[in-house]
């Protein structure tokens, strides 16, 4: 299977999302809650939680409500959501900014999936990647899959080291999915449609330009609840 077909292969699966639809404001607020509710079973999970110390100990969180998962020979990923930026001095989460994840793979494979994804955000030079248009993960920030379970970041045979802890649900089941060399990219509609204006990554974390709607809020709620 030539690149040139993996290329178009992925650019299909883009093409299967209406992105006029996905930039208006009321979707946008179905996506926030969607990454409230993602958040929250995985935080709650009785097969294994998301480490609350280690969420406390992350400079952002990336939330992907839904990662559509295709493949036909070859494989490929697609999904919206939001990243916000812990303050390290008060422990608060900011405002959301609105991302886009893109990604393909070899193998066999053939069906259609959806996979809710939380990216943490581990280091402060990973946190500054996130301010370029483009930034791929394992090439300008190492990924592992994070840990589950309540005391799960305390063992000493789980790397720590990495700049981005994956976690990815599927069904309601943990599922090992890889985002090793998929994109993300600031989408620029999203947060044009969310803030009124056309706004960048650095002003939404570090300016708290715009304003927040409910879902917003009780997204940020949640966060601080279970990083407190």
């Amino acid at each position: 299977m030539t690149r040139r077909y993996v290329f178009l292969f992925l650019v299909g699966l883009v093409l299967l999302v209406p992105s006029k639809i996905f930039a208006q404001p009321q979707e946008l607020e179905y996506r926030i809650s969607n990454c409230a509710r993602v958040l929250s079973e995985m935080m709650e999970a009785p097969d294994g939680r998301l480490p609350a110390d280690l969420l406390k100990r992350s400079r952002a969180i990336i939330i992907f409500p839904s990662v559509i998962r295709a493949g036909l020979g070859v494989g490929g990923h697609y999904g919206k959501g939001v990243v916000l930026r812990r303050d390290s001095q008060t422990g608060k989460w900011g405002p959301p900014a609105f991302l886009t994840l893109i990604g393909g793979s070899f193998g066999w494979q053939v069906g259609v999936q959806s996979t809710n994804m939380v990216l943490l955000v581990m280091s402060d030079i990973s946190l500054k990647s996130l301010f370029r248009d483009k930034f791929t993960i394992g090439a300008d920030a190492s990924v592992a899959a994070g840990p589950i379970g309540r005391d799960a970041s305390a063992a000493t045979d789980i790397d720590l080291s990495a700049a981005i802890l994956s976690y990815s649900r599927a069904k309601g089941i943990y599922a090992g999915v890889s985002v090793n060399g998929s994109v993300l990219e600031a989408d620029w509609g999203a947060n044009e449609a969310y803030y009124g204006s056309d706004i960048s990554i650095i002003d939404i974390f570090f300016k708290n330009s715009g304003k927040i709607s409910p879902a917003t809020d009780k997204l940020i709620e949640l966060l601080n609840k279970y990083s407190s």
